[in-house]
C-alpha cells in the first residue's frame, strides 16, 4: 500500500509541478505561490476541522522545518520551470532525492551498493543535463540553476515531512510545513515587493496547484509511516515523468541528444536507487 501511495504522490506533485509552472508563466511567481500554498492550507483546515485540531508538538516541529525548505524549494522550481525548459528542470530537480538518501546514510543507514551507485548516477545525470544548458540562452541557464537549488530545498523539505510523518501524526507534519511554507513565501514577497495577487481569471487555477500540492503532500508523509524513508523518498521524486509528458504533449518542448541522456540516465539513477533501497 505504502508504495502505491508513495507513487501515486509523484503523479499528483507532477501535475501540480507543470500548473505551476505554467501559470508562472502568465503571474508573477509571489502571487502562484502564496496563493496556492493559502488554497492547500484551507484545504487542511477543513481535515483538520473534521478531526477536532489535535496536534502534535513533534510532527508540527518537523513540519515546520521541512516548510522552509519547501518554500524555498517550491520558488525555486516554478520560476525554474517558468524561464528553462521543463523536460530538464523537472528531472534535475528530482535528483534531490538524493539529499534524503544522504541523511539516512549519515544516521546510520546501510543501503546496498547497487542503491549508492544507482544515487551516483542519478546526479551524474543531473549534472549532465543542466551542462548543456551552459550553451543554451541566459534564461535557461538560470533555469538550470534554480533547478539545483530546487533539489536540495525541496530534498530537505522531503525528508523532514517523512521524519515528521513517521514518527508522530502525519496532520501534524502536513499543517507545520504549510503554515511555515506559506509564512516564509509571504515574507519574502512582501519584503521583495513582489505582487501576491494574480489576475482573477487565472486565481482559480493557481489554486488548484495548492489543492493538488497539498494532496501529494499527504500522499507522501502517510506512505513514508508504512515504508522506508530512503524509499519512499525516492518514489515520491518520480514526478518528473508526470511533468516531462505534460511539457511534450501541451508546450511541444524540444531537447538535445546530450540533454534527453542527461535525463534519462538521471530517471534510471532514481529508479536503481527505488528499486535496490
Amino acid at each position: 500500500m505504502w508504495v502505491a501511495l508513495a507513487l501515486g504522490s509523484s503523479l499528483v506533485w507532477g501535475t501540480a509541478d507543470f500548473l505551476g509552472g505554467f501559470f508562472t508563466r502568465r503571474a508573477p511567481l509571489g502571487a502562484v505561490t502564496v496563493v496556492s500554498q493559502a488554497a492547500g492550507l484551507c484545504v487542511l483546515l477543513v481535515w483538520l476541522a473534521v478531526r477536532g485540531f489535535a496536534l502534535s508538538g513533534g510532527s508540527f516541529a518537523f513540519g515546520l522545518l521541512s516548510g522552509i525548505g519547501g518554500a524555498v524549494g517550491l520558488a525555486a522550481f516554478y520560476k525554474a520551470l517558468a524561464v528553462g525548459t521543463m523536460s530538464i528542470v523537472s528531472p534535475v530537480t528530482a535528483c534531490g532525492a538524493v539529499v534524503p538518501f544522504a541523511l539516512g546514510l549519515a544516521r546510520g543507514e546501510r543501503p546496498s551498493a547497487w542503491a549508492i551507485g544507482g544515487a551516483a548516477l542519478a546526479l551524474a545525470g543531473a549534472v549532465l543535463a543542466s551542462a548543456a544548458e551552459g550553451r543554451a540562452s541566459s534564461d535557461r541557464r538560470r533555469g538550470a540553476v534554480l533547478a539545483v537549488v530546487a533539489a536540495l530545498a525541496i530534498g530537505l523539505f522531503v525528508y523532514f515531512l517523512g521524519v515528521g510523518g513517521k514518527h508522530g501524526d502525519p496532520f501534524s507534519a502536513l499543517f507545520g510545513a504549510r503554515i511555515s511554507s506559506l509564512t516564509v513565501l509571504f515574507l519574502g514577497s512582501l519584503a521583495l515587493r513582489a505582487p501576491v495577487r494574480p489576475a482573477r481569471a487565472l486565481s482559480p487555477g493557481i489554486a488548484v496547484v495548492g489543492v493538488l500540492d497539498t494532496s501529494a503532500n499527504a500522499l507522501y508523509v502517510f506512505a513514508s509511516r508504512g515504508g522506508f524513508l530512503s524509499v519512499v523518498g525516492v518514489l515520491g521524486s518520480l514526478y518528473p515523468v508526470v511533468t516531462l509528458l505534460a511539457a511534450y504533449v501541451v508546450l511541444h518542448e524540444r531537447i538535445t541528444r546530450v540533454q534527453k541522456g542527461g535525463v534519462v540516465l538521471a530517471l534510471v539513477g532514481v529508479c536503481v536507487v527505488a528499486g535496490t533501497s
